[in-house]
């Protein structure tokens, strides 16, 4: 019988592309994965008697059952035929991307194609082209890529996704019947401080009259991302406003460096990491142990809808950032690194790959980097669509071609990451301060933020602000200086009704609890999350059963699929939400479920942010804050 399993993801899959599980009676249901829609995989499930002889007892087949279970950690048959025909990882990915562009075909009629001439069973194509956005969504000879985040939707009240297809002519998710043109929604764009938002192709509109700029009745528009400094020292926008030029410190380095101080540097000034996990990375380093064939990746996949400040850095000033890779390599002993750049960033990705070629260009990257013995290699990824896929493990996963899912930890991707090989993974914004630590030491930047969470932090502001725009602030700066002052407050005299801290599962703040220091350990005691630190105001103009519904469509649309309490808790609760009807104590133990069986953060954060935003409204939506 026909059944999805969640977003395009079947049962974990054989080398043929099967999924064998033990059903109840002990009979083996077989799944033969196909690809029967654009954007989710169904399976045909059908049962094949497998009982045991009667001469070996049950217990038997299930105890082998279960250790090839167990054994699944250490072998996967995806992982293993993609390295016997090199390792096609990312180029699968950009040549599904090639495929797509040329037809508005669903990627069953495509997709088989591309992983054939890779040398891979169809699944292998099927895949990820059923899991990511970009890939899963028609293409015309136009595509049009709306925001329908948390700051456009709190821009226009959520009504412009609507404006738009009904001036193209076209729903979102579908394409026009002769081609012309397609709409995808996506999340985000990354101009949540002029929002709405739209990519029409790689041209970015924004403001009021998106729809105009997208009809041709007015010319594109699209600012550039206000900065200011508030520490007085910049340590992360010193390319920008203090005009200091990258690569020097990486070149003093190498000449009369070491790997060993470059850590003990890092390790001094407690950074920890800016994608949200706020993880030490002088520790992430070390559990790499300088092992043979270390990687490091440089996050850039910056998910969080409210956030812009890696696309500020790899816009901007990406030099520094790549300078910082570098670093971070040689103190990993790692000869290899990787950037992945959300798609949904074209400006940023085409930044990033000049930036690269000019660095290699000076002799800052390549064998022999200035005639030392340090040899180094870093190339640009292209992401495809997905929010999860900037969870370290599921941004492995599709760097090696796969779909973008979190995987069970342990092994952690310090021991055995992309291709098996140990790998690091550090935010954009994380690395991009590693150059000014090198340089005025460790000590210098602890003495910055709070004792437990030292240095500064970039935080955006979203469009409803009187002064939108990225700020570098000291961690522990209130939240209501911020706001008022630093950002003036809400344009047009409107009154704050909630902010939204750290994207949508951060967390929300009422206007009487802001008086709360910009730090995990100060926002997690409010219920909310430091996360990348973008804070998206709400006006009167947005109710809180919408803003309720849009948390929910968000964690519904954008869990992975590859655990059941967030694959179907996520659409159980925007169902709830949907309706109007207080959930009761259903809410109570999906919520459990949620924060204690969930596979990743993601699944885990829903239920602390709803709360949250039930308390910051004073208890309306009714019903969804038990404790």
């Amino acid at each position: 019988m026909p059944r999805t399993i969640g977003r395009g993801q079947p049962s974990p899959v054989n080398a043929d592309g099967r999924a064998d599980r033990l059903a109840d009676d002990g009979a083996v249901e077989t799944q033969q994965s196909t690809m029967l829609g654009a954007s989710a995989g169904r399976s045909q499930a059908t049962l094949v008697r497998a009982d045991p002889p009667a001469a070996v007892p049950h217990v038997c087949l299930h105890d082998e059952y279960m250790a090839l279970v167990h054994s699944a950690h250490s072998f996967d048959a995806f992982r293993a035929l993609a390295d016997r025909h090199g390792r096609p990882g990312e180029r699968l990915v950009e040549s599904l991307a090639e495929a797509r562009a040329t037809t508005g075909d669903g990627p069953e009629s495509w997709a088989p194609a591309v992983a054939a001439r890779a040398g891979l069973p169809a699944a292998a194509a099927l895949g990820p082209a059923g899991y990511y956005a970009d890939l899963a969504a028609p293409h015309g000879n136009r595509h049009v890529r709306v925001c329908a985040a948390t700051a456009c939707f709190a821009a226009a009240g959520g009504g412009h996704l609507a404006e738009v297809e009904r001036e193209l002519g076209v729903a979102a998710h579908t394409a026009s019947p002769q081609g012309e043109v397609s709409l995808q929604a996506v999340r985000c764009v990354g101009y949540c401080y002029a929002g709405p938002a739209a990519l029409d192709g790689t041209t970015p509109c924004t403001g009021a009259s998106l729809t105009a700029q997208l009809t041709g009745r007015e010319a594109p528009r699209a600012p550039v991302i206000p900065v200011a400094d508030d520490t007085g020292d910049p340590v992360l926008l010193s390319g920008l406003l203090s005009g200091e030029s990258a690569w020097r410190v990486w070149s003093r380095t190498l000449s009369s460096g070491t790997p060993e101080e470059v850590h003990r540097e890092v390790a001094a000034s407690g950074l920890r990491g800016r994608g949200g996990a706020g993880f030490r990375v002088a520790a992430k380093w070390e559990a790499a142990g300088r092992a043979p064939g270390t990687v490091v990746v440089a996050n850039g996949d910056e998910g969080d809808p409210g956030s812009y400040a890696d696309r500020l850095l790899m816009e901007a000033d990406p030099g520094h950032v790549l300078e910082g890779l570098a670093l971070a390599c040689f103190a990993c002993g790692a000869r290899q690194g990787t950037v992945l750049v959300r798609s949904e960033y074209p400006a940023a990705l085409a930044r990033m790959r000049e930036a690269v070629r000019q660095a290699y260009a000076e002799g800052h990257l390549g064998p022999s980097v200035h005639g030392t013995a340090t040899s180094l290699d870093i190339h640009i990824a292209e992401g495809a669509g997905s929010y999860v896929a900037g969870e370290e493990t599921a941004l492995i996963a599709g760097l090696e071609g796969g779909r973008g899912c979190a995987r069970p930890r342990p092994p952690y991707p310090t021991e055995r990451g992309l291709w098996n090989a140990p790998t690091v993974v550090n935010n954009v914004e994380t690395l991009a301060a590693v150059p000014w630590i090198v340089e005025h030491g460790g000590r210098s930047y602890a003495r910055r933020g709070t004792p437990d969470e030292t240095g500064t932090k970039l935080v955006c502001l979203s469009e409803r602000f009187v002064r939108p725009g990225c700020y570098e602030v000291e961690l522990g700066t209130p939240v209501r200086r911020i706001v008022t002052e630093l950002g003036g407050g809400l344009k047009d005299g409107a009154e704050l009704m909630a902010l939204q801290v750290g994207g949508p599962l951060g967390g929300f703040l009422a206007p009487d609890a802001l008086d709360v220091p910009l730090s995990e350990a100060g926002l997690s005691g409010r219920g909310a999350a430091l996360g990348h630190a973008g804070l998206v105001a709400f006006d009167e103009r947005v109710t809180p059963e919408e803003v309720l519904r849009h948390v929910w469509e968000f964690a519904a649309a954008e869990s992975c699929g590859a655990c059941s309490p967030c694959r179907v808790g996520s659409r159980r609760g925007l169902e709830w939400a949907s309706s109007g009807t207080p959930p009761g104590r259903e809410w109570e133990r999906l919520s459990r479920v949620l924060a204690e069986a969930s596979l990743c953060a993601f699944g885990r954060r829903i239920p602390p942010a709803v709360r949250s935003l039930a308390r910051a409204y004073g208890d309306r939506p009714a019903g969804w804050d038990p404790q």
